[in-house]
């Protein structure tokens, strides 16, 4: 009986444990959101290629929840939008299809503008996640404590068909975005790439900017590596080998476009393979 008891007790911390894993916020170290495209470079007229998207602990490993593709954006070689095709979402990812009837760069993103709020009904510690125009519906009269954050997040990868382009590019002036030096399709092992970060079209200094190549479900390390962005907003990477890499930058400030928002959390995630 003694041996049972230990038993049931164990599995009763575990679950616990487990319970307080799930209820924790996420964490850029646990969850990732990514895209992953069949390939980022392609020859010849009207190539397709298939995008996966998801939020996984595993880059690129499909075993957490799919990516939500409501804020689809996919930019082409004229900087005109191209209708995504075929998109589904099911249990652990979502996927699409885009055509590339054109020569050149694409640029694909998932682009989120939403709300994040925290609150007290009765002495009770709530929160909501929703849009700018449903957060006066959604809060309760009697809410008190409100603190609500404005979240921009932008996650996207690039792929090019034939010779690369820029006009897909060019940044949109709002939140964090990149503003490639060295072309996101032509990277090499071995080489070093340039980028720009920006923050509402000018340069955001001083960001730290992660990279993580994929592939981590089969190695003991995370292999991460960390930069900081100068006073142009510009960084510098020496990819150390081929694959595909995550990379994530995210700044927290208080210029917000809302009213009842006291601070705005701006996140910028990519995808880029580098070839051998």
């Amino acid at each position: 009986m003694s041996f049972s008891l230990k038993h049931f007790a164990g599995r009763s911390m575990k679950i616990a444990a487990l319970a307080l894993a799930i209820s924790l916020p996420l964490s850029a170290h646990a969850h990732r959101q990514w895209l992953l495209p069949s390939a980022t470079v392609l020859s010849g007229n009207e190539a397709w290629v298939t995008v996966d998207a998801a939020v996984s602990n595993d880059l690129f490993y499909f075993e957490h929840f799919p990516l939500r593709l409501d804020g689809l954006v996919v930019t082409g070689p004229d900087g005109k939008p191209v209708q995504a095709v075929n998109a589904a979402t099911g249990k652990y990812r979502s996927t699409f299809d885009v055509q590339l009837s054109q020569p050149g760069t694409y640029k694909i993103a998932v682009v989120n503008n939403g709300v994040f709020a925290s609150y007290k009904v009765d002495g009770q510690q709530k929160r909501w996640r929703g849009t700018a125009e449903t957060l006066a519906k959604e809060i309760p009269a009697n809410a008190t404590e409100l603190k609500v954050t404005q979240m921009n997040s932008r996650v996207e990868t690039f792929v090019t068909a034939g010779k690369p382009s820029k006009a897909a590019l060019a940044p949109t002036g709002v939140g964090l975005e990149l503003q490639p030096v060295t072309h996101p399709t032509d990277l090499v092992a071995g080489d070093t790439a340039t980028f720009q970060l920006l923050l509402d079209g000018k340069p955001a200094s001083d960001v730290e900017v992660e990279l993580v190549p994929g592939g981590i479900r089969y190695r003991d390390k995370l292999q991460d590596s960390k930069v900081k962005t100068d006073a142009e907003g510009k960084f510098s990477v020496k990819w150390t080998g081929p694959g595909m890499y995550w990379m994530e930058a995210s700044v927290s400030d208080q210029k917000t476009s809302l009213p009842q928002a006291t601070q705005r959390r701006a996140t910028y995630i990519a995808t880029i393979e580098v070839l051998p």
